[in-house]
């Protein structure tokens, strides 16, 4: 037995009650319990005809022998209460149980004599009805969705209670209105008109975003999605309209501020003059954001010297907008940098400052009396001041207002300003840089030095530099970590003999030199036999101008070196060395092994090919790389030092900084300085996820492009990188496009998400891509130079079995 109800629900003659005459069956029961009246919808429902159930107790005819103990229950608690109402097994003429619902109601006839009336319906029917009755009270009272519904007449009938919450109205309020007198006006026209349209042509509206403003607050801008739906009873007559209305003002803005932001991208910097940029800074500012907008520099950066440490000077207002107002301000003036200022107090700060405005005082806007007040008539209420930091230098502040008819700027407002404005920041100090030199001594250290890049789609990496002892300046052990395309990266280590400034600057050319034949995408192989070649061309240049001196040379000509590729996608490692010590590899399991690699000779002296040697690494691999030092350092044991690395190398999972700490601890003597340099560089690889990967084999017909651009959009979507749909979508068909036209056979489509956006075109041709300027009078030729434009970077890189063409794209801040 389940209890639905209590005695205080009386029959309901609604069309889907169904407890309603007509629909339901009914019965009357004597104070003993025997039926007195039976209907002929209980014949129906039960298969009992009034012959064979009146005069008969109800218990003995419709009651199985198992439901009896409930049975009796409920008698009791309807005698108790005075009604019931509940579900109850009922047996039918055919022996079968059925679950009927019931409602039971005590009446007194003459004498005091009592009489039970009974009104019974299916089960599931009931509990539909129950369903329903509450959803429709779950609509009104508890949905935080709101819902209005108007009457034929276009006046409103009920809201809900969303409606009374998000409105700070009473519920009441707006009953029997129309909604022009409860909206302000302009937000009141398309209401009626969408109501209208529903009550004249029956068409449902479905989200439908429009502002929503009533008078009780008028100054409270709210952007509302709203569903309608016309109203009609069984009959086909219009009862009126029914609307779900759901404030959607956070998304809009955070939709407003998304597009604010990337027209800020494509607009601000397009040029490297100061006071352009911030214009178009201004100009975007009050595109969506503010009313009113200036820029103000410190006036070192207006031409182009570095600004000053500390706040020291005044600020030159170098941008308004929009200019043709009548603003307290104005383009080209010396603005004082007051203490207490909004402007000096995010300058000395270095942080965002949002002030919702009571009052305008001259101290805090750097304004005399005069300007105060005509600020005071603009309306303005309320300020976010910004200030343009780049690279660690304060440029300037950004001052953004809103005036009488704009709600106050919000924390949200404020993050956005301070995003577009850090990027403007870093055009302005690009433009402020533009004329000059960045530091020599700067760019050799890196050159010299390289630090490893850490944050790689194809590997994690730690590293170690350790000077020998007793020599002057830096040596001529090196390593170096190359991304390169397709996600994948170049692992190098070298070593130049000796030291000094000969075998620094040896070093610097040679790593140069790999840099720039990685760039070229060459195998292993390759890339050390035309190391090889240039430093043959190196010693013969040195010995020319060494007045007979062989130091320079002989550092040259006895440089090593280990190159190695390591693809992600693929797990393919490709390896060659020129007279380096080979490397070792740890499975994740931790057995450790010396790759079996061709030795080839030192670089320089030419006569034996380089040999590439490939091998599949599983995912958490450690591939070690290191220079001689680091074995010779441990009192020139080779195979005991050897031993000891492998030892070091067991735990691959452990963090890699801690195992290249161990390596040095464990074959580096307490307290003894190598007496040659050391060069440690240990890389766990990582495999890019199969769902981050996309390959598609394209058939040379005149509709590959078209599939080409079919299949990046759906990927795309998949991977929520909707943004660079227009752009991908054009780099691939251009790709596509040059294969079909110079290629044969297959066309290969790849796109890769790691830490950019990759697409690949690979073909069987071997012709090099080149990028020209197409004159006017061409009809192609622009393929590359779009690709060229539209992408971070491209390139392209062969093989045995032909070519492949990429770019890489920026992927859009989370």
């Amino acid at each position: 037995m389940v209890v639905m109800g209590t005695p205080s629900m009386l029959f309901s003659e609604s069309p889907e009650d169904p407890f309603a005459l007509g629909h339901g069956a009914s019965a009357v029961l004597d104070d003993q319990g025997t039926v007195v009246g039976w209907s002929t919808r209980a014949q129906e429902l039960l298969g009992y005809t009034a012959k064979e159930v009146i005069g008969r107790a109800w218990q003995d005819l419709l009651v199985d022998a198992r439901d009896l103990p409930a049975a009796r229950s409920v008698v009791v608690d309807a005698i108790r209460a005075g009604g019931w109402f509940g579900v109850l097994p009922i047996r039918h003429r055919d022996g079968q149980r059925v679950e009927m619902g019931f409602r039971a109601r005590a009446t007194t006839r003459e004498g005091d004599a009592q009489e039970w009336i009974l009104v019974g319906a299916p089960a599931a029917e009931v509990i539909a009805w129950q369903r329903d009755r509450a959803l429709l009270d779950g609509l009104y009272r508890r949905s935080p969705i709101g819902l209005v519904t108007y009457g034929p007449d276009m006046r409103v009938i009920r809201v809900n209670r969303a409606i009374e919450k998000a409105s700070g109205v009473p519920a009441e309020a707006p009953v029997g209105r129309r909604p022009r007198e409860f909206m302000v006006d302009e937000d009141a026209g398309p209401a009626e008109e969408r109501v209208r349209q529903i009550l004249e042509t029956g068409q449902p509206w479905i989200f439908t975003e429009q502002s929503a403003r009533t008078r009780h607050d008028p100054g409270r801008e709210r952007m509302v999605s709203v569903s309608g739906f016309r109203m009609e009873d069984s009959s086909g007559r219009v009862l009126g309209v029914a609307e779900t209305i759901e404030d959607v003002t956070q998304r809009h803005r955070a939709r407003r501020r998304l597009t604010l932001l990337n027209e800020a991208s494509a607009r601000i910097g397009t040029s490297l003059d100061v006071t352009r940029t911030a214009r178009e800074l201004a100009e975007v500012a009050v595109n969506g954001l503010a009313d009113y907008c200036s820029v103000d520099l410190l006036q070192p950066v207006t031409v182009g010297d570095e600004p000053p440490r500390g706040l020291r000077g005044s600020l030159f207002r170098v941008a308004l907008a929009p200019p043709e107002h009548r603003v307290p301000f104005q383009e080209g003036e010396v603005v004082p940098l007051l203490p207490e200022s909004p402007q000096a107090r995010c300058l000395a700060e270095r942080r965002t400052i949002l002030e919702r405005l009571l009052s305008l005082r001259p101290e805090w806007y750097a304004m005399d009396r005069r300007r105060v007040e005509v600020a005071l008539g603009l309306g303005v209420h309320s300020l976010i001041a910004v200030p343009l930091v780049a690279r660690g230098l304060a440029l300037g502040v950004v001052s953004l207002w809103r005036a009488r008819h704009s709600e106050p700027f919000e924390d949200d407002d404020a993050a956005v300003a301070q995003e577009f404005s850090s990027r403007a920041a870093v055009c302005i100090d690009n433009a402020r840089r533009f004329t000059q030199q960045q530091s020599a001594a700067l760019t050799l250290q890196r050159s010299l030095l390289p630090s490893a890049a850490s944050d790689l789609p194809a590997v994690e990496v730690a590293c170690r530099y350790l000077p020998a002892s007793g020599e002057p300046g830096i040596g001529g052990d090196w390593f170096d970590v190359i991304p390169l395309s397709g996600a994948r990266v170049a692992l190098v280590v070298g070593d130049v003999v000796g030291h000094g400034i000969h075998a620094a600057a040896s070093m610097g050319r040679l790593r140069a030199a790999v840099r720039t034949l990685a760039s070229l995408d060459l195998e292993p192989d390759e890339v050390v036999a035309r190391l090889d070649d240039l430093v043959g061309l190196l010693a013969a240049e040195l010995e020319a101008n060494s007045d007979g001196s062989r130091s320079a040379v002989e550092q040259v000509l006895g440089a090593t070196c280990l190159y190695a590729v390591y693809d992600p996608v693929s797990r393919r490692c490709s390896l060659a060395r020129a007279g380096h010590p080979a490397p070792l590899v740890s499975t994740p399991e931790g057995e450790v092994t010396m790759l079996d690699l061709p030795a080839g000779p030192p670089l320089g002296l030419g006569g034996l090919p380089f040999e590439t040697c490939d091998l599949d690494l599983p995912e958490g691999s450690l591939l070690t790389l290191f220079t001689n030092g680091l074995l010779e350092a441990r009192s020139g044991d080779i195979d005991a030092a050897l031993e000891s690395l492998r030892a070091r190398l067991t735990r691959p999972a452990d963090p890699l900084d801690r195992t290249c700490q161990a390596v040095v601890e464990g074959l580096l003597p307490v307290g003894h300085v190598p007496s040659d340099d050391i060069a440690l560089l240990i890389a766990r690889t990582r495999v890019l996820p199969p769902e981050n990967v996309a390959s598609w084999q394209l058939p040379l017909e005149a509709t590959a492009a078209a599939r080409a651009r079919e299949l990046t959009t759906a990927k795309l979507t998949e991977w929520g990188l909707t943004e660079l749909t227009f752009t991908t979508e054009l780099v691939a068909s251009e790709l596509v496009t040059n294969a079909y036209r110079y290629a044969a056979g297959p066309v290969t489509l790849r796109l890769i998400r790691a830490q950019c956006l990759i697409c690949e075109v690979s073909d069987t041709s071997h012709t090099s891509p080149h990028l020209r300027r197409a004159l006017i009078t061409d009809e192609g030729g622009r393929g590359l130079f779009l690709v060229a434009q539209l992408t971070e970077r491209w390139g392209t890189r062969y093989s045995h079995d032909g070519k492949t063409v990429w770019t890489e794209q920026p992927l859009p801040h989370s």
